[in-house]
């Protein structure tokens, strides 16, 4: 990421994409869509997969924040949040509806700059089903005990702030906090992609 660092990056392609610029709003789906796949893949229950597809889900979560990138007030290190708590209403309204999801309604040159970010979108969607140390974080992932796997949903993927994941699991800051560090730890010497962690 050179000299500016990732979050520093991330602002920039942020910036890009809030003016309507392409290639940024490509850039920041390039950076966080491995991520946010995964979490899909994790969400995702056994018996939600015969209507709910993760690429699909990840491509519509990716064009509702194409339609709503004008609106999205915040810098880099917010970006993360807001597009997986997209992703999270989302995944809800799927499962709500019990079929895959469809795409809303927006302005007449936002759809169409969305549509044509589709090609990109399905491309890196497509690269990233193939990718094996993903599919090998995703099974360690749900292999863990359900604390350590809520750990990694809430603090690795979805960047949320230690004390929204305290309040969620019912600990302690301290407790969410040190958990996650020897977490991340072990996960860092198993050698699977921990790039993919906030």
């Amino acid at each position: 990421m050179g000299e500016i660092g990732v979050e520093g990056q991330t602002r920039v392609w942020l910036m890009q994409a809030q003016g309507g610029d392409q290639q940024g709003f490509s850039e920041l789906y390039e950076h966080i869509a491995p991520s946010l796949h995964t979490w899909a893949h994790l969400r995702i229950r056994p018996e939600q997969s015969a209507f709910l597809d993760p690429a699909d889900l990840v491509q519509e979560v990716w064009l509702r924040a194409w339609r709503q990138m004008e609106t999205f007030e915040g810098d880099g290190s917010y970006f993360r949040f807001w597009i997986f708590r997209i992703a999270k209403n989302v995944l809800l309204e799927a499962v709500r509806k019990g079929q895959r999801t469809k795409g809303a309604g927006g302005s007449t040159t936002r759809l169409r700059r969305a549509h044509e970010q589709i090609d990109q979108v399905t491309a890196v969607s497509q690269r990233l089903a193939r990718d094996e140390s993903l599919e090998l974080f995703r099974k360690h992932v749900a292999d863990l005990p359900e604390d350590d796997r809520k750990l990694v949903l809430h603090c690795g993927l979805e960047g949320l702030p230690h004390a929204q994941v305290a309040e969620r699991l019912g600990l302690g800051v301290e407790a969410v906090t040190k958990r996650w560090q020897r977490l991340r730890a072990r996960l860092a010497h198993s050698e699977l992609p921990t790039y993919l962690l906030a």
